[in-house]
């Protein structure tokens, strides 16, 4: 392979994820992902992450055995320009398995975060419905405006559902879900999340469910009524969403904020001989999420691999450091490239 760019560092590398065996998760992370992680239910995995509550873990090469927070602490130039506070990085990438609904909750944003909750971000956050059941829907803002003092007595007495936008999630629908947006994703949903590197949910209401100790989880009450955004919300639409063809791959824009992008790649070179340019870059990791397929990622070598090439598969995740090598893909998936 030719070499393009001789300022490069590093070569891309594969992550393992952390699990979350939240309450209302299901089988399908195991089953449809081939995560292989002993949690039941298994309802989310931490794909790409230095957040303390879920760190991702490098699967192969040098590295593996590594957390992902601590490679970075060695290389912080694998971030580019865009480090978080900690030194980690600034976004998180998850799967999210709802069997059951979530909770209606809400976010804040980074400067509620960083005076409440000990400098931490806040959290924006985009959904992409990777598969939805026929019934599946979200919660989405309210309706009309609200007062603080109603919404107050709907949680009290359980009829804040009521006031809510509800939204048929179908698969491969997009949604971006700004900090102080009140939301709950629905059952049936199998998503990615891409969001601000952050823990903090409110939760208002959880559907009157118990534990296993037949305990209610904590709500947050105050702290998200000082959050939400009491204003009628409108509804959601998908984004207009234009294909770029090029020989053996097409991409899409999904979403664009000042926390992230994300594009969506559909890659085939089954009938094509040649292998398509990935466009690595100077002032920004990547992160590429594997939705549907398999496929390879062609690298040059560097002296932090022992192979040249990384082969992944349906739900695989890979890190890209920033100024990594030219890289080239070849296979047939669909993919998330996420960027800051």
């Amino acid at each position: 392979m030719t070499r393009k760019n001789t300022n490069w560092t590093a070569s891309p590398f594969l992550l393992r994820p952390a699990g979350k065996d939240y309450l209302w998760g299901g089988t399908r992370l195991n089953d449809d992902l081939r995560k292989d992680i002993p949690m039941d239910p298994l309802a989310e995995t931490w794909e790409c992450s230095t957040h303390p509550d879920g760190l991702s873990v490098v699967a192969l090469g040098t590295y593996a055995g590594k957390t992902l927070k601590e490679v970075l602490d060695l290389h912080p130039e694998y971030l580019g320009t865009h480090p978080a506070a900690d030194g980690g990085i600034p976004i998180l990438v998850k799967f999210i398995d709802a069997k059951e609904d979530l909770s209606i909750q809400v976010h804040p944003d980074d400067a509620y975060a960083a005076e409440k909750e000990d400098g931490s971000l806040g959290k924006t956050e985009m959904w992409y419905v990777i598969d939805a059941e026929e019934d599946t829907q979200i919660f989405y803002g309210f309706s009309h405006d609200i007062t603080r003092g109603t919404l107050a007595k709907s949680l009290q007495d359980g009829s804040v559902e009521k006031y809510l936008q509800r939204v048929r999630a179908e698969k491969d629908d997009v949604f971006f879900v700004r900090a102080g947006t009140v939301h709950g994703l629905g059952a049936g949903a199998l998503v990615a999340e891409i969001q601000e590197c952050s823990n903090i949910t409110y939760r208002m209401y959880d559907h009157g469910r118990v534990d296993k100790n037949g305990k209610g989880r904590e709500l947050h009450i105050e702290k998200a009524l000082d959050v939400a955004d009491l204003s009628g919300s409108d509804r959601p639409r998908q984004p207009m969403r234009v294909l770029r063809y090029k020989k053996g791959s097409a991409a899409e824009l999904l979403c664009r904020c000042k926390y992230f992008q994300v594009e969506r790649m559909l890659l085939n070179t089954e009938h094509c001989r040649e292998m398509v340019d990935h466009q690595t870059q100077e002032n920004s990791f990547q992160v590429l999420l594997c939705l549907k397929g398999c496929g390879s990622l062609f690298m040059e070598r560097a002296e932090d691999t022992d192979e040249g090439y990384i082969n992944f598969f349906k739900g695989d995740c890979v890190f890209i450091p920033a100024r990594s090598a030219p890289l080239k893909l070849h296979g047939n998936a669909q993919i998330l490239v996420i960027s800051c």
